[in-house]
């Protein structure tokens, strides 16, 4: 009954992402966080209720682990706005957010041990309910309303007047050279700014304007939703989602399978020598999980690979180049946002996958002590699949979509995941608890997981053309690369 209590709530974990997703997009994250901490100080207290009369109200522990799931997802999912607020080390602090959230494991065998101490166990999770209170308290105190926007969306501009581009005695060929290159810039970006009237143009600003925030070209939820990144997407977290989630179920069963090597009859010996190796291993795997937290900043750092030397569009290529000091007429490549993005996405998720293939070709294998490696393996793609995926999303998709896209694929995934019981059921049935085969079909779906770092590879060979071709928006004038005086 735990387990299918638990079961219960691992599942609303995953699946109730995409309604949040939706919501987090239409009302932001605060209204959401302030919700999961109220569900997560609820049920805590169910299950400190729950303690005086198991007999009675023993269902309770449903309802309790219900919103223990529904409330940890919430303040999860809310979290991974935060990054947003640091730049350029955006995927950086993503992936270190999702490592502490995989990693959350660890608190439990220090549960476990504070309840063994002679702690009451309603005490322990009154305690809990407390710091759900303070986490409440923190939303209401802190958090903004609105959404948390990302780097590249954030413009601040001031207007300027066409009346300063005349050609007097005041306009010197550096000042000149400024507004043309600013104002070009604005006509290759918002090329229907034209449209708010001709005596205003939008600018850079510098240090003596005033600043204000500028919203993004809406971009269409359903060609976010249809584009082949997203759905290459779907492929990979949905086979990398099955293959975690299905050692996890099957761990206990294949050491098992190790130790006593498929023999039917087992003595009291042999009993106990599974029963001690399978719980030494387990405790392993338990401690293991604080791994999550020191690899996942690896693949974040891997996403922020040189974005804080990209410029953001063609337009400000020649800027960015006078900047630094170099001629405008000097060959230069300079380095653009977004196919910097693109580019370290497919490192990330190759290096993901190349780990996924290793952690199945030593689940291939019999031996005991090489599961310690199995381990490792297993405890950085559980990190790394989702920090690259959030940093992927974040990075191709306008953050209003965020949120929604997330959701959609964690439903999809859990859905997928779902495989797992049957796969589980075959391997102690029909195959009488031998996991070989079981592993080497999971290894080769693993495989289909580079079918997205491979898609990403045409995709940004396509951006490139796109990006090294002028828009046909600009008059060549406006593209100079310099301006007499």
């Amino acid at each position: 009954m735990l387990n299918l209590g638990f079961m219960v709530g691992s599942f609303l974990l995953s699946a109730t992402t995409l309604p949040l997703g939706v919501l987090m997009d239409r009302f932001g994250p605060r209204p959401l966080r302030m919700v999961g901490s109220a569900c997560f100080a609820a049920s805590c207290t169910l299950m400190a209720v729950t303690i005086q009369d198991t007999e009675a109200l023993s269902p309770l522990i449903f309802l309790a682990l219900s919103l223990n799931g529904f409330a940890g997802i919430c303040l999860t999912f809310t979290s991974l706005t935060l990054p947003n607020m640091f730049g350029n080390l955006r995927s950086t602090f993503m992936a270190l957010m999702i490592g502490s959230y995989a990693s959350s494991a660890i608190t439990f065998p220090g549960i476990k041990l504070i309840y063994e101490a002679g702690v009451p166990f309603m005490v322990i999770m009154f305690t809990w309910s407390g710091l759900a209170c303070l986490i409440f308290l923190n939303c209401v105190l802190n958090w903004p309303s609105e959404h948390f926007p990302a780097p590249e969306e954030v413009d601040y501009t001031k207007k300027i007047k066409l009346a300063e581009l005349a050609l007097t005695h005041k306009v010197t060929g550096d000042r000149f050279y400024r507004h043309v290159t600013a104002v070009g810039q604005r006509l290759s970006q918002e090329p229907r700014s034209l449209d708010r009237g001709t005596n205003a143009f939008l600018a850079p600003a510098d240090g003596r304007g005033a600043s204000q925030s500028q919203p993004e070209k809406a971009v269409p939820f359903r060609q976010s939703l249809c584009s082949p990144v997203f759905l290459w997407s779907l492929l990979t977290m949905s086979l990398t989602q099955l293959r975690v989630i299905f050692y996890m179920a099957a761990m206990n069963k294949m050491l098992e399978f190790l130790v006593t090597r498929g023999q039917q009859q087992q003595t009291h010996e042999l009993q106990q020598k599974v029963a001690e190796t399978v719980g030494f291993y387990s405790s392993v795997f338990g401690a293991m999980q604080l791994l999550c937290l020191a690899t996942c900043p690896l693949i974040g750092y891997i996403m922020d690979w040189r974005i804080k030397d990209c410029v953001d569009a063609p337009a400000r290529a020649a800027a960015h180049s006078k900047a630094r000091g170099r001629s405008a007429t000097e060959p230069a490549r300079p380095r653009y946002c977004k196919m910097q993005k693109v580019s370290n996405a497919i490192s990330a998720f190759t290096l993901t996958n190349l780990l996924l293939v290793g952690f199945g070709v030593t689940c291939l294998i019999d031996s005991l002590p090489l599961q310690l490696v199995t381990f490792v393996l297993h405890t950085m793609v559980r990190g790394f699949f989702h920090s690259a995926c959030g940093s992927l999303y974040a990075a191709v998709f306008p953050s209003s979509h965020f949120g929604t896209l997330t959701g959609l694929q964690s439903l999809v995934s859990a859905v997928f995941a779902l495989l797992q019981q049957p796969l589980f059921m075959a391997m102690v049935g029909p195959l009488r608890g031998e996991p070989f085969w079981v592993n080497l079909g999971l290894l080769v779906c693993s495989l289909l997981g580079f079918l997205l770092p491979a898609y990403l590879f045409c995709y940004r060979a396509r951006l490139q053309r796109e990006l090294v071709e002028p828009s046909p928006g600009i008059p060549t004038a406006l593209c100079a690369p310099k301006v007499a005086a």
